[in-house]
């Protein structure tokens, strides 16, 4: 028998395992998930840690190496390895292949969270883990030969972040890079102690004064106003007109 002969013998056995082959192509397409990367459970769990202007020496005293520690104790953890920056740290946990990464997780977070007492005030610790969708797909670059960073982060983080996020589909969008506008404070010791203060009491004052916060709502004709409280520092004039404190004297 010919493989010609072979086909028209079995023709109808042949159009079957075809239609079928095209239906299941027409189901895979409408149903099958589409992802930029395939779906893998990395073994890796990276803590990123916020603690506001602490200096790097600091940092890697008071934060990193008792952070290290603490997830060290984690089971099947073969490598720790990080990064330390003023302010900042980042903490990679290398698991074993094959490890549960949801429970790697909570242990690591239950780990952090016994130390956390001992870590400097307002420390902030987040704990992801690693897999291909944590990796931008899309990255922008703002330029400009006559803005400042201060400016370019502004405009990135109030003005495109928004408008990216809104976009269909995205499901997180990250400013990096540029500058955070701030003001530096310089006391003079010799009066702050004539006035009988300490840099605690002029920090608290600042942080007093510089809040944003809701004060109430007003509803009229079905519609509702929400009143906001912003004294938020704008200008250096402001940071000098604070004041520190208040008494029969008068006010410092």
């Amino acid at each position: 028998m010919t493989f010609t002969q072979w086909i028209q013998a079995h023709r109808r056995s042949i159009l079957f395992l075809l239609v079928l082959l095209v239906a299941g192509g027409i189901v895979a397409a409408f149903k099958l998930p589409v992802t930029l990367f395939p779906n893998v459970d990395f073994p890796r769990v990276v803590v990123n840690i916020d603690a506001g202007d602490q200096p790097a020496d600091l940092m890697v005293l008071q934060v990193t190496l008792p952070v290290e520690e603490a997830v060290r104790r984690v089971p099947a953890v073969l490598a720790v390895r990080s990064t330390t920056s003023r302010g900042s740290a980042d903490v990679s946990v290398t698991l074993d292949w094959g490890t549960d990464m949801n429970l790697a997780a909570v242990q690591v977070n239950e780990a952090i969270s016994q130390i956390l007492p001992m870590l400097p005030a307002g420390t902030r610790l987040f704990t992801k883990r690693m897999d291909p969708t944590v990796f931008p797909i899309i990255a922008y670059s703002v330029t400009s030969e006559i803005r400042s960073p201060t400016e370019l982060y502004d405009i990135a983080q109030y003005q495109l972040r928004p408008i990216l996020s809104a976009v269909n589909g995205v499901a997180r969008v990250q400013v990096q890079g540029g500058a955070r506008e701030e003001y530096r404070v310089n006391v003079d010791p010799a009066r702050l102690q004539a006035y009988g203060l300490t840099l605690t009491d002029v920090a608290g004052a600042l942080n007093a004064e510089n809040v944003i916060s809701a004060v109430g709502r007003l509803e009229d004709h079905y519609k509702l106003y929400l009143a906001v409280s912003d004294t938020r520092f704008t200008t250096v004039d402001q940071i000098r007109q604070t004041v520190l404190t208040s008494g029969a004297d008068g006010l410092v």
